[in-house]
């Protein structure tokens, strides 16, 4: 089992940390260069590909690490300190958030504010025992239409709503589960923070970014803007190609270690059965591991998703219990050692899923 590797430094411990880091010294951005701190990959990714050559990027999260087990070393909390910007994703590493409001919370941006955000229970369909018919075939063909792939963010918006509305008014029996399913009920309530997995939601941050940027740095905000209208459409592009790329799916079940992917599952029209959580660091209960087993097999689920820089024992185990290969579906919190060797980068990650859903889905 992972233990999840948090620990909240006292505000009096980071001070005294960064004030050791800051006599040893740091490398300045390079002139002209805004000093950029990001929590972790894909803000990294944004940031540099809206920022350019006006920028310096410094990620805190190494290539290979898992971003929840992140611990801020002296020379991260300087880092902050001496930024001019800091790109995070508040809740996703508490420890980071503690920082960034002693140091730096009137220079750094927030994503989750840039976008619309969905909690938990709007993107996990799997409900006791049951996966509710959440997308028929013929909405479907009105999402992703060919007639020019509706992508509106205002669309959106009214689906995540109305998702929160209906989970508002659900109200399970008390009688349906033992106590240790209510802890697993509990572990699950919260937002999802991977919004980076829909392209348009990531689009947004890019444009959110260029925003902070241009702030600082005036001359320089035509570039910005170009940079982050550039982002967008290749975005834009990536979203036709994964819409396109599912149409002729089979199935709507992604079976997955942990509940890392309802935006994508949003943004396309899947059910996302997670065998676990919102963190990768919850583990299952048995009466868990025993629904997902019999929904994986009472529906023909062919794969169990795993994850990059997450042990896969989990969806081993489901797999041999169900016959079900397993495969990773990468939720791009980081890239590896050899993903950076191979210059791998978000877009290539993300058409890595799309083929390996097409395979589970039946739509290759």
């Amino acid at each position: 089992m992972r233990r999840s590797r948090f620990i909240l430094v006292p505000i009096a411990g980071l001070a005294a940390a960064a004030a050791l880091a800051a006599c040893g010294g740091g490398d300045d951005a390079a002139d002209g260069e805004i000093d950029v701190v990001t929590a972790f990959y894909p803000l990294t990714f944004a940031t540099e590909r809206v920022g350019g050559d006006h920028v310096s990027v410094t990620n805190l999260t190494p290539a290979g690490q898992e971003p929840h087990d992140l611990e801020l070393s002296p020379s991260d909390i300087a880092a902050i300190e001496e930024a001019e910007y800091v790109v995070y994703l508040k809740g996703f590493i508490p420890e980071l958030d503690a920082a960034i409001e002693e140091y730096a919370a009137d220079k750094s941006l927030d994503v989750l504010t840039a976008v619309d955000t969905l909690g938990y229970d709007s993107t996990e369909v799997f409900e006791d025992g049951h996966a509710e018919e959440a997308h028929t075939e013929e909405e479907h063909t009105d999402e992703h239409s060919e007639d020019g792939h509706d992508h509106a963010e205002n669309e959106h918006s009214e689906e995540a709503t109305a998702s929160e509305d209906a989970s508002a008014e659900a109200d399970p029996s008390e009688d349906e589960h033992s106590e240790e399913g209510h802890d697993h009920d509990e572990e699950l309530e919260g937002t999802d923070p991977h919004v980076w997995l829909d392209p348009t939601r990531y689009a947004a941050i890019g444009t959110a970014i260029a925003d902070g940027l241009a702030g600082l740095d005036d001359a320089n905000a035509d570039d910005y803007e170009a940079a982050a209208q550039a982002f967008a459409d290749d975005l834009t592009a990536l979203d036709a190609e994964i819409a396109d790329g599912l149409a002729a799916r089979g199935g709507d079940a992604i079976v997955t270690s942990h509940a890392a992917f309802g935006y994508l599952a949003d943004r396309y029209g899947l059910d996302q059965v997670a065998i676990s959580g919102l963190s990768p660091d919850q583990e299952p209960d048995t009466q868990r591991m025993a629904e997902v087993a019999e929904y994986v097999e009472a529906n023909g689920v062919t794969t169990i998703f795993f994850e990059t820089l997450v042990s896969p024992d989990i969806a081993d185990t489901l797999a041999a219990e169900t016959g079900a290969r397993t495969a990773v579906l990468n939720p791009l919190e980081g890239l590896t050692d050899e993903q950076v060797d191979a210059g791998a980068d978000y877009f290539t990650v993300m058409r890595e899923n799309l083929a390996e859903l097409q395979t589970a889905l039946g739509a290759a």
